[in-house]
């Protein structure tokens, strides 16, 4: 589908957005409070992810000096052990005064158990109903309420190269591969080489692999709507993305479970893999490491044909019975404005929600995740909250483990998974 058709479970769309030069800054809200401290709950601990909330701390402590920043990060790629931390916080009446989430269906359990304040009122006040583009407010509403506003915009389905290690296997690290088949084959032959062919982690790595491998096998129709009902997940695509998963899965390095996204983008960084699937995220971790976009690491999208951007975006939400409701909208303030935007995008690899910021400082990568938002089929991650609620992600996750570990085969993980959106669609 192309962009302004794109459907979410919710029947919003997201539209085209072209970057534009304009100036700005934060600091236009946030009332008195009787407490200067702000605690705000993320899984911002590690990594490119940690330069990222540290600019973002830095832009705050320049909008609110008044303002205390309280880190109550919990390390943990996509937030697995955050959100149960948080649900438990939640569920005891002690609420951070704010927390990270993607935005998309990830926020649909917190809304029905009615734990997020409607923020609407604030884009009208932060000007992001116009800032923000239109189907992607859409996207955030909820029978006509907002609950969370992003701070960025990330692409999933991103394949990072060591162009050392792909030129010494007798791959040409500048050809990209014309479908999932001819990928595992040039991952095949990087593995003969004696490295590792494609580095993963745990078992949340493990489903963003997947849902990107179920991107380019079903195309952005066919993959949207596995969410919708629209697709069969006993379907013969959905068979041949999974023995693709398994092939690739088999490409991997053995210790998998044990490590993080870091440190399976560490291993691409010191030439003991070949191939990383990640989030662009991971494109900070190669700046960090000094390493040159196109002489040292490479990218593309994982594609079978069709050019598509695994969509998600982080955001934050105001809990209710947050204790310093004032802090937690400066908060928001701040991670909304242009200025933030931009310091948070630049440090974390990804790009701004809002339109109207000058994004010419961007590096090489970031443009082209510019272009590929404004102009390819834009498909919502699993991995990190856009396509499901949680409670549908932790399922998938739970059977993947078990496929990845050997307890179960292709048929058995098909079949478990068909079972899982049954369930959840009816739910």
């Amino acid at each position: 589908m192309q962009r302004r058709n794109f459907l979410f479970l919710s029947g919003a769309g997201l539209a085209a957005a072209g970057l534009t030069a304009c100036g700005g800054s934060g600091g236009s809200g946030g009332g008195e409070s009787s407490s200067s401290e702000v605690e705000v709950f993320t899984w911002w601990a590690q990594g490119s992810e940690k330069a990222g909330l540290d600019a973002l701390v830095a832009q705050f402590e320049k909008d609110y000096p008044d303002l205390t920043f309280v880190n109550a990060s919990v390390a943990g790629g996509a937030g697995s052990a955050a959100k149960d931390m948080l649900q438990s916080r939640l569920q005891a009446g002690d609420p951070p005064d704010t927390f990270q989430a993607h935005a998309g269906l990830e926020l649909t359990d917190y809304i029905d158990a009615g734990q997020l304040e409607d923020v609407s009122g604030l884009y009208e006040e932060y000007g992001l109903t116009d800032a923000f583009p239109e189907d992607l407010v859409t996207l955030l509403t909820v029978d006509d309420k907002i609950y969370s506003i992003p701070s960025n915009i990330h692409r999933s389905n991103v394949v990072w190269t060591n162009v050392a290690v792909l030129e010494a296997a007798g791959i040409d690290p500048t050809a990209v591969p014309a479908d999932v088949e001819a990928f595992i084959a040039d991952v095949e032959k990087a593995a003969a080489s004696g490295v590792t062919g494609l580095s993963v982690g745990t078992t949340w790595t493990q489903v963003n692999l997947l849902e990107a491998i179920l991107m380019a096998d079903l195309g952005s129709t066919s993959y949207n709507g596995l969410w919708t009902g629209e697709t069969d997940w006993s379907g013969g695509e959905v068979t041949t993305a999974l023995e693709h998963f398994e092939a690739l899965i088999a490409l991997t390095n053995t210790d998998r479970d044990g490590l993080d996204w870091t440190d399976a983008t560490q291993m691409l960084i010191d030439g003991k893999a070949a191939y990383n699937i990640m989030g662009d995220w991971a494109v900070a971790s190669f700046q960090q490491a000094d390493l040159t976009d196109g002489e040292d690491f490479g990218y593309f999208p994982l594609s079978g044909g069709e050019e598509i951007f695994g969509f998600l975006a982080d955001s934050f939400t105001l809990p209710v019975g947050a204790p310093n409701p004032d802090g937690a909208k400066a908060w928001l303030d701040t991670i909304s404005s242009q200025d933030g935007q931009v310091a948070f995008s630049l440090a974390k690899g990804s790009i701004p929600a809002r339109t109207d910021v000058d994004t010419a400082e961007f590096p090489a990568y970031q443009q082209t995740a510019i272009d590929s938002y404004a102009q390819d089929a834009i498909c919502p991650s699993l991995a990190h909250g856009a396509a499901t609620p949680v409670a549908w992600l932790n399922e998938v996750s739970d059977a993947t483990s078990k496929f990845t570990t050997g307890a179960s085969d292709v048929a058995g993980y098909q079949e478990e998974l068909a079972t899982i959106a049954e369930s959840n669609a009816s739910a």
